[in-house]
C-alpha cells in the first residue's frame, strides 16, 4: 500500500511529515479536485492499492498497518478512513443514526470527505474517466457511485482526524466552512 499526499503549497511542510511515498503539489491555486485527480492518476500507474491523503490529515499511530488492515477487508469498496461531524450538514443525521445502531462501518451513496481514502487500484482508471466538475470528494464519490453502484465504507473509528485549518480551497458557493470538522470517533 502507498500512501499519496495532496498538498496546498502553502502547506507544503505539513504535507512532508505525513507518511508518504509521493506528493502532489497544487502550486498555483488550481483547487483541490485538481490535485486529488493528479493523485489518483499516480495511484493508478503504482500497480497496488493507495491512500490518497490531505495535508491537513492526522493519521493515527500505526497507521499503516491499521489502513492495510482495512482495505484487505475492504477489497472491492471505496474506503473513507475519516468520518467527520460538522460537513456535509445533509449527511450528519445519518451517520449518528448509523453509529447509534454499534455498526463498526458506515455506508454512504457518496463520498462526503477527501481528507483520506482508498479507491481499489481495480477501479481507479473507471473513476478517473468518470470524474466531472464539482467539490473533490463529491465528484470522486459520485464517479464511485456511476461505475460500481457502490456505496462508501467509513469505518465507524476514523484512522485520521482532520486538523480544522481555515480552508485554503475556494468553494464555489463563496460561502465560509465554519462547522467544526473532526472525526466522530478516532481510532485508539
Amino acid at each position: 500500500m502507498k500512501i499519496v499526499v495532496v498538498a496546498h503549497h502553502s502547506r507544503l511542510g505539513r504535507a512532508k511529515r505525513l507518511p508518504a511515498d509521493h506528493i502532489v503539489i497544487d502550486d498555483a491555486d488550481r483547487g483541490a479536485l485538481w490535485g486529488h485527480t493528479r493523485a489518483l492518476e499516480w495511484c493508478a500507474v503504482q500497480g497496488g492499492r493507495c491512500v490518497v491523503m490531505e495535508d491537513d490529515a492526522l493519521p493515527v499511530p500505526d497507521f499503516r498497518a491499521r489502513a492495510a488492515q482495512w482495505l484487505a477487508h475492504c477489497p472491492n469498496d471505496l474506503v473513507s478512513l475519516y468520518l467527520g461531524t460538522g460537513r456535509p450538514p445533509q449527511y450528519q443525521a445519518e451517520i449518528k443514526r448509523q453509529l447509534a445502531s454499534g455498526n463498526y462501518v458506515v455506508r454512504l451513496p457518496q463520498l462526503i470527505h477527501g481528507v483520506c481514502y482508498s479507491v481499489p487500484a481495480w477501479g481507479v482508471c473507471d473513476v478517473l474517466r468518470a470524474i466531472h466538475k464539482g467539490p473533490a470528494d463529491f465528484a470522486i464519490g459520485k464517479a464511485w457511485r456511476s461505475v460500481t453502484g457502490r456505496d462508501v465504507v467509513y469505518p465507524a473509528e476514523s484512522l485520521v482526524d482532520h486538523d480544522d485549518l481555515p480552508s485554503v480551497e475556494k468553494h464555489p458557493d463563496g460561502r465560509p466552512r465554519i462547522e467544526r470538522r473532526r472525526a466522530w470517533k478516532l481510532a485508539t
